[in-house]
């Protein structure tokens, strides 16, 4: 399982979701969908989108990944998780026959996912990359509309070690005279999206800010969440131009009950009062940089950092973002992809951040809500893991 192993588990390429799905008679294929792609953003767009649809009156899928708490997370229908005797079912009933392909955990799940909202007979779903995008499992379908959110440093080992090569990895998600919306980005990204869908034929619409105000209401509170409105306010109009029938009221409707409706979690999420507990995924430089900015402005005694991060990823790029007037609580998430806690402090203390290691997640959430007085801060970050076994 690549989200619990790392690159070591990584299969790239489609054939072995293209034979998987010939199993089950090719269900993505009578699907309306709309693909999203992207370093950062991808998830809250999702979500937003599909909260979106189900106020329109549409019965909405919605595929996302990894998931924080259930595995059933990742597939939804109008924000009811897939039943867990379908999983059990699916599962035991192709085992066998998937013996000599040997598919990865990602690429049963996908599978999982289309033959699943083929029986729910849903009118569109939302189908989020996991990795990249040319070579994503999910890029087997012919979308209604592809977004790509963003594009930054994150997985350079398996996409590239420039911002041009990760956005030719996300482009793979564009289609042959299919509309694409671009989030705001590097200008050399961007370019990477524009000449792509040129060469398809592709109309590109850059993100803007027209609908943006239908969101004053969403609870999603990160001020990252700004640039995600207006791509989805974007896909919104595009969306309307090749016939759904999306009012202004159901964007702000969507919005507001995002959370409700779709089941968002860690999301610059409130997990508590006096300490301020916020908990928030962003894991990667840019994502965590928001983050950071963010939190800077707001006043408190005492920034307390609960961090535990993956070891397959450059830490110092993060590290260096990190605020040494903070105290940090070193960890390690419960997956053989952590970096030992021991380990993370002594990279730390190369940026002067100075904090305690502890035996789990929990141990050190635990010592620094202890710790904390009621006008301090406690974030917990650094990975989607961490944030998870706190949620």
């Amino acid at each position: 399982m690549f989200h619990r192993v790392g690159p070591a588990a990584y299969k790239p390429g489609l054939d072995n979701t293209i034979r998987l799905l010939e199993v089950l008679g090719n269900p993505h294929k009578g699907i309306k969908c709309i693909h999203v792609a992207g370093t950062n953003g991808k998830g809250s767009t999702s979500h937003l989108l599909a909260s979106i649809l189900q106020s329109a009156g549409y019965k909405t899928g919605l595929y996302t990944s990894p998931h924080l708490k259930d595995f059933r997370e990742r597939i939804r229908v109008n924000g009811a998780m897939i039943e867990p005797d379908f999983v059990v079912d699916f599962v035991e009933r192709y085992h066998a026959q998937w013996q000599e392909l040997q598919p990865s955990f990602f690429e049963i799940t996908v599978a999982m996912c289309f033959e699943y909202f083929r029986q729910q007979e849903l009118d569109v779903a939302v189908i989020e990359t996991g990795l990249g995008g040319r070579l994503d499992s999910t890029n087997v379908i012919l979308p209604d509309l592809s977004i790509v959110t963003n594009v930054s440093m994150d997985h350079m080992n398996l996409l590239g070690d420039t911002i041009e090569l990760i956005a030719l990895e996300k482009a793979g998600i564009i289609k042959a005279s299919t509309p694409v919306v671009i989030g705001p980005m590097h200008p050399v990204a961007s370019k990477a999206m524009t000449t792509r869908a040129a060469e398809l034929n592709a109309p590109v619409t850059e993100a803007n800010n027209e609908l943006s105000h239908l969101f004053m209401a969403c609870p999603l509170k990160g001020s990252y969440q700004q640039q995600n409105f207006c791509t989805v306010g974007t896909a919104v109009q595009v969306l309307r131009s090749v016939g759904y029938a999306i009012t202004d009221v159901h964007v702000a409707q969507g919005a507001e009950r995002v959370i409700e409706q779709t089941g968002l979690l860690g999301r610059w999420q409130i997990l508590g009062q006096q300490p301020l507990i916020i908990a928030d995924v962003a894991h990667n430089e840019d994502g965590l940089q928001q983050v950071m900015d963010q939190l800077s402005q707001m006043p408190c005694r005492t920034l307390r950092v609960v961090l535990g991060m993956v070891a397959d990823k450059d830490v110092n790029r993060v590290l260096k973002l990190l605020p040494q007037d903070a105290v940090y609580y070193f960890c390690k998430a419960d997956i053989p992809r952590g970096m030992p806690a021991e380990e993370l402090k002594t990279k730390a203390s190369e940026f002067e951040l100075r904090g305690t290691c502890h035996t789990s997640v929990m141990a050190a959430f635990d010592t620094a809500k202890r710790d904390a007085s009621a006008d301090d801060i406690v974030f917990v970050g650094g990975s989607i893991f961490t944030v998870a076994e706190v949620l």
